[in-house]
C-alpha cells in the first residue's frame, strides 16, 4: 500500500491522507511530543519547512504520548504549544500510537524501513523521522537524536526533491 493513501486525521480531527494533506510533496513524518528533551527539535523542523517548503517538501508532525507520557495535551493544547512556542506552520496529525497493538496503520507500513545502520522495527523515541518520497516510498529513517539540520538528513531531503 502506498503510505500517501493511508487514512489519517488532522490534529483538528478532519479525515484525510498524507497525499491529500500535502499533495505530491516529499514528507518528513516525525512523531512529536511537547514535553520531551528533544522538543527543541521543533525549531529545526520549522527551519526545514521554511527552507524546502517551496521546493515540494513538507514536515508533518505526528503527536504521540507513548514515550513517558511526554505528549499529554489535547489537540487544542498541542496546537497552541506548537504555534506559540515554536511557530509551527507545518501540518500536525491527530495524536496516536506509533508502536504496539494500537499502532497507527501509517506506522504499521513504515516501521519495517531500516535506518542507516540497518535496524528496523519499533520507533525508539519521540522525534524519530521518516522521509517519504513523492511516490510514497520511504526514502530514509532517522533516529530521534538526528537533528533536523544533520547533514545526512538534509542530503536525503535534497535527494527527494
Amino acid at each position: 500500500m502506498n503510505v500517501r493513501d493511508i487514512p489519517v486525521n488532522t490534529l483538528s480531527g478532519s479525515a484525510t491522507t498524507l497525499g491529500e494533506l500535502v499533495g505530491d510533496r516529499a514528507v518528513l513524518l516525525v512523531n512529536v511530543a511537547s514535553k520531551c528533551g528533544l522538543t527543541p527539535q521543533y525549531s529545526g523542523l520549522v527551519e526545514l519547512q521554511k527552507t524546502y517548503g517551496d521546493r515540494g517538501f513538507s514536515v508533518v508532525g505526528f503527536p504521540c504520548n507513548q514515550f513517558m507520557g511526554q505528549e499529554p495535551g489535547t489537540a487544542e493544547e498541542i496546537e497552541q504549544f506548537c504555534s506559540t512556542t515554536y511557530g509551527v506552520d507545518f501540518p500536525l496529525l491527530e495524536k496516536a500510537d506509533v508502536n504496539g497493538a494500537d499502532r497507527h496503520p501509517l506506522y504499521q507500513e513504515i516501521v519495517d524501513t531500516p535506518d542507516a545502520e540497518g535496524a528496523a522495527g519499533d520507533v525508539q523515541w519521540n522525534f524519530e523521522k521518516f522521509l517519504i518520497s513523492r511516490d510514497g516510498t520511504v526514502a530514509g529513517r532517522f533516529r530521534p537524536t538526528t537533528a533536523p539540520d544533520a547533514d545526512t538528513l538534509v542530503a536525503a531531503i535534497e535527494k527527494t526533491l
